[in-house]
């Protein structure tokens, strides 16, 4: 292939992703600029290429500029933030990855990889700025109901829940660091918040933070806050830490955190102070820091996704949430409080669930637990249309994953008389014959209802009715 065309192909590539690339030459004359990145920056390609770096993007100097580094050093900077105005004056914000191009040993150029966090920035600033305000424990409101949890929001049956509760009231009467494990959707934010309310800090703020919902760069300056002129754009504002002093500061998915962030943690945890980012100045701030994981945290250690000093650091009080599955007991208790909470938010009187719903319920491995059960109920109350839930009214995805593991017997009384041989008939007469009774089982306990049996079937309604139409095959 002739080497026009090689670099044509590589143009048409590079001008295809779907994320900004800006490709500078050694002298920081840019040679490569596609139209993502010309939207991130509100400019257009020709306003950029063949023209030097500073003059388009005057607010940058050789320092700030991640491109020009690059160049300077010779070494790669991975996911750097970057705040700058274009020669038009528009700010932009962006998180770089930013890598030499070398021919052989010589460095020719440097080529950059942007992603727009802008809008994501403003979001968690306005989020600082908001908790800023709160003077009080968080709190969200649906009317007049205030939905702060305590213990007794904690429903259940079983012993090992009741132990753990037990165990937690204790926790709450002192300070120490708290690390939760359970899987999606087992209530570790509802557990993390009745120790709160239970402790001598429920008067004071609790404030909540996913570590996975943020870049590495946005989650250090909203934790840690930030001083004016730490980086372009930088303002004075305190961080989350600063904003629970006194109180309660919970990070879930704390195992989303990068490692030397966790390094940052673990300071605070030991000495009980925090500098903001570009601050020369230690604050003393009193938190107790309680934290979540979604996997077993000696994984988490093993596999190098959690630093060993500081699991030892934070696991001073730790709590195994069990999931749903393993407390089955639970389901018909929570099923009723949910159907209590739905009624009430949508005005609606449903009493209870069908025996099949019930049993389905009983047998399902919930893979997203509580919240799972919650959002079925939910999506259940959304269809039904009169005092009973059925599975007509679950959602699909529920009963694809459920109703193919529905064995033989709970459709027929008799399955060892279907599979028996009998004398005179091939096997496809049996398969046919033991397929007619089981669709005849199923259409008996739906009093003859196509779409239900064809979801207790776990087959497509089409297919039931085109079934039901053959002619079939007298019993043998």
């Amino acid at each position: 292939m002739p080497l026009s065309d090689t670099v044509e192909m590589l143009q048409a590539i590079l001008g295809a992703i779907d994320e900004g690339i800006h490709v500078v030459d050694a002298d920081g004359i840019t040679i490569f600029y596609n139209h993502v990145a010309a939207r991130l920056d509100g400019l257009t390609p020709e306003e950029v290429l063949g023209k030097p770096l500073l003059e388009v993007f005057p607010s940058l100097d050789r320092h700030s500029s991640t491109l020009l580094r690059v160049i300077e050093s010779g070494d790669a900077i991975y996911n750097q933030t970057q705040t700058y105005k274009n020669w038009k004056g528009m700010r932009v914000e962006t998180v770089n990855t930013t890598l030499p191009v070398r021919v052989g040993k010589r460095l020719v150029g440097a080529v950059e990889v942007a992603k727009d966090i802008g809008k994501l920035k403003e979001l968690s600033e306005r989020l600082v700025d908001l908790q800023a305000k709160i003077s009080k424990p968080k709190r969200a409101k649906r009317g007049a109901e205030e939905l702060a949890f305590h213990f007794d929001d904690i429903l259940t049956k079983s012993e090992k829940m009741k132990r753990l509760k037990e165990r937690a009231k204790k926790a709450a009467r002192t300070t120490s660091p708290v690390l939760i494990y359970g899987e999606t959707g087992t209530g570790k934010e509802l557990f993390v918040q009745s120790i709160h309310q239970a402790s001598s800090r429920s008067g004071k703020p609790f404030i909540a933070q996913n570590c996975a919902a943020l870049p590495a760069s946005l989650l250090e300056s909203l934790l840690f806050g930030t001083v004016k002129g730490s980086f372009t754009g930088a303002d004075d504002r305190p961080g989350l830490f600063e904003l629970a002093d006194g109180g309660t500061l919970f990070l879930d998915e704390l195992n989303s955190m990068p490692l030397d962030l966790q390094a940052k943690l673990l300071r605070v945890l030991q000495d009980g102070q925090i500098r903001r980012i570009g601050g020369s100045q230690s604050t003393k701030v009193d938190v107790r820091v309680i934290a979540a994981v979604n996997e077993a945290p000696q994984s988490l250690v093993e596999r190098g996704l959690m630093r060993t000093d500081l699991y030892y650091r934070i696991n001073v009080v730790s709590f195994e949430l069990p999931p749903l599955r393993e407390r089955r007991e639970d389901v018909e208790l929570l099923v009723e409080h949910f159907l209590s909470k739905f009624n009430r938010e949508f005005a609606m009187n449903v009493r209870g669930v069908s025996q099949e719903v019930a049993q389905l319920f009983a047998r399902y491995d919930w893979p997203g637990n509580v919240r799972e059960l919650e959002h079925v109920v939910e999506a259940a109350m959304n269809m039904v249309e009169g005092d009973m839930l059925l599975l007509e009214h679950l959602p699909a995805h529920m009963l694809e994953r459920a109703l193919p593991e529905t064995p033989l017997h709970t459709l027929s009384s008799d399955p060892v008389s279907l599979l028996a041989v009998k004398e005179g008939c091939t096997l496809p007469e049996l398969l046919r014959e033991l397929e007619e009774r089981i669709i005849g089982d199923a259409l008996k306990k739906t009093d003859g209802n196509v779409l239900r049996a064809a979801k207790l079937l776990g087959i497509p309604r089409q297919t039931l009715q085109y079934k039901l139409s053959k002619r079939m095959i007298p019993p043998c």
